[in-house]
């Protein structure tokens, strides 16, 4: 093959520059075919201009003359073994190969390759958009192989379709699908495997092709995109005026800057993957989004409902639920939803305040009414008048201060702590606990009075782990809020993230979701957050019992619930489940419990306990 030889400063071997192209520049700029530094050059010094049959070489208008065999010249027909003098640089040109280390030369072809990874990795690193990364790997695809074209095809459902096409002069080649021969990529999609065309006019597979006649193809050169084992593309060179242009080393070449491209491929497609995921993302919260609230499971909609409900009035609520269930939440929504909107909204933690200063925080004191009551001070009930007052856990009030919350409550009048006046206060009270205040009562801890004043109408929050997909579209909306506070490129979960947060039982609910993510996204150091990420391990899963032990289990508390509701009427109870009383009789014995009926009762016996 026709080349240039030049011997660089320093270089322990000769620099070899095959001429395949049409043009091939000759100076001191980096982008030239044969760039010579420092040698006294123009940016652009020369060019060879090849038409078929000879290699004429000439100076650029503005650039000084050149000297080929010591005459200067601005223009020659150029022979074998001529000398051209550039500058201060002496180059031969070759007509034709002459013997020499293949080894050598292939080490060489490998440097220039790694070379070329090495520049196209630091362009990876400098973060450029995907369209300037391929057409940047494009054009050291085709200076490295010798190609005169080159395109990146992708596949796009059943079509194919040109992401990048690039010429010799590192422009974009418009209509780019012309110029590829659809027999050749044909067999590469169906073969997924790499392939060089040497002569396509004259090959025994491609030669009746009309893309290859009409094309007038020569030397072609392809290699699939494959990630996972899925087909994503193909990268294409070919040159139109050379045949055996191409050799094994340089499809090795093509295959690596291959593999790049479907890495790069890949990622566009995860990034576009997840940019439609959060698009979706924010039609589904906007579909379930009420206020700050975030649901769409049943049972949060009839909480939804409700609280349209309540919040125009000024009735009392009780919102009951599990730890970290977001009740605080449902009483701010109901505040904002109220008249009241525009007043304060005023929030005490019952169970967080020492006993002895929890009077004091409600209702506020005078000065010198105990040690340390250095100046009067407001409480929480006067600093919410004319809005809301919110006690979360309210289950954890002293019994001596439920007394003075239900004459407040009653009247509207509270005292500080060492005065004697009342004072007269406009206010709404929202309360919140995880107890069963029902057994409390029972178990002497919470006023029955009290109870009824605070739960006019109650609220339950479900728990996460009944809230069905609800806790997906919940930690992706918490997933993008962190990522963006703390600077995080996580962007997503991956399959067994999704499929634990579904399985785990979040003892802690949404508040125990949030800190586990927040550790997740500040220590993620990739895009996806996985399920160890998150500290989900199989083992908290609960067991999956056998179906045998499962149908024992739920009918023994569902026997224990109807039971309940029956006040332990034994006969009551069987007749409500259809079965025969020594069934319920045989279930209190198992669970070791008393009846409070005789088993000899008869079953209709309607003068028994919860008879109707």
């Amino acid at each position: 093959m026709p080349s240039l030889v030049f011997q660089q400063k320093g270089a322990t071997r000769p620099r070899r520059v095959p001429l395949f192209k049409r043009i091939t520049t000759l100076g001191a700029a980096p982008e030239c075919d044969l760039a010579i530094p420092g040698a006294g050059l123009a940016e652009t010094h020369a060019h060879i201009h090849f038409d078929g049959k000879r290699f004429t070489l000439s100076a650029l208008d503005k650039a000084p003359p050149i000297q080929v065999n010591d005459k200067k010249v601005r223009s020659a027909e150029l022979a074998h073994k001529d000398r051209i003098q550039l500058g201060e640089a002496e180059v031969i040109f070759n007509l034709y190969d002459e013997p020499v280390d293949e080894g050598a030369e292939l080490e060489a072809t490998r440097l220039d390759a790694y070379r070329r990874m090495v520049e196209f990795s630091r362009a990876l690193a400098d973060q450029e958009t995907l369209d300037a990364l391929l057409d940047r790997l494009l054009d050291a695809v085709i200076e490295l192989t010798r190609a005169d074209k080159g395109m990146l095809i992708l596949i796009e459902g059943e079509e194919l379709r040109v992401k990048s096409a690039r010429n010799l002069k590192r422009e974009s080649i418009e209509d780019a699908v012309r110029q590829v021969s659809d027999s050749i990529v044909a067999k590469v999609v169906q073969s997924r495997q790499p392939i060089i065309v040497s002569d396509a006019l004259h090959d025994e597979q491609f030669k009746n092709s009309s893309s290859v006649l009409n094309l007038k193809l020569c030397s072609v050169m392809a290699a699939p995109l494959t990630a996972k084992g899925n087909l994503l593309g193909l990268l294409y060179v070919g040159n139109n005026n050379l045949v055996n242009l191409f050799d094994q080393p340089a499809l090795d070449v093509l295959s690596v800057f291959a593999g790049q491209a479907s890495l790069l491929v890949q990622n566009a497609l995860l990034l576009d993957e997840l940019r439609l995921d959060n698009q979706d993302l924010r039609t589904q919260l906007a579909g379930m989004r009420f206020g700050e609230i975030l649901g769409a499971c049943q049972a949060m909609r009839s909480v939804f409902s409700r609280i349209e409900k309540v919040a125009p009035t000024d009735i009392s609520v009780l919102i009951s639920g599990e730890t970290g269930t977001g009740k605080e939440l449902v009483a701010r929504r109901i505040h904002a939803l109220s008249p009241r909107a525009k007043g304060p909204f005023v929030t005490i933690n019952c169970g967080a305040i020492p006993e002895n200063l929890l009077e004091s925080e409600l209702f506020g004191h005078v000065k010198g009414a105990f040690t340390g009551a250095v100046a009067t001070r407001q409480g929480k009930f006067q600093a919410a008048d004319g809005g809301t007052l919110f006690l979360d856990e309210i289950g954890e009030l002293p019994l001596q201060l439920q007394v003075k919350l239900l004459r407040a409550l009653q009247e509207k009048v509270i005292t500080k702590v060492g005065d004697t006046r009342a004072e007269s206060v406009d206010i709404r009270v929202l309360s919140a606990s995880n107890r069963n205040l029902e057994r409390e009562i029972k178990d002497g801890r919470f006023r029955e009075d009290l109870y009824y004043r605070i739960n006019v109408v109650n609220l339950t929050l479900p728990p996460l782990r009944e809230r069905g997909d609800d806790i997906v579209a919940i930690a992706k909306y918490l997933l993008q809020k962190f990522a963006e506070e703390f600077g995080s490129r996580a962007r997503g979960f991956s399959p067994s993230a999704l499929a634990g947060m579904r399985k785990y039982h979040w003892p802690g609910n949404i508040r125990e979701l949030e800190n586990r993510l927040k550790k997740a996204v500040v220590l993620a150091d990739k895009a996806l957050i996985s399920a160890e990420d998150m500290d989900i391990r199989a083992e908290d899963f609960a067991p999956i019992l056998p179906l045998a032990q499962a149908k024992d289990d739920f009918q023994a508390r569902y026997i224990n619930e109807v039971l309940a509701r029956n006040n332990g009427n034994r006969t009551k109870t069987a007749r409500d489940l259809g079965v025969d009383p020594r069934t319920i009789f045989r279930h209190l014995e198992k669970m070791g419990a008393e009846g409070d009926e005789e088993p000899t009762e008869v079953e209709g016996d309607e003068s028994a306990p919860g008879g109707s």
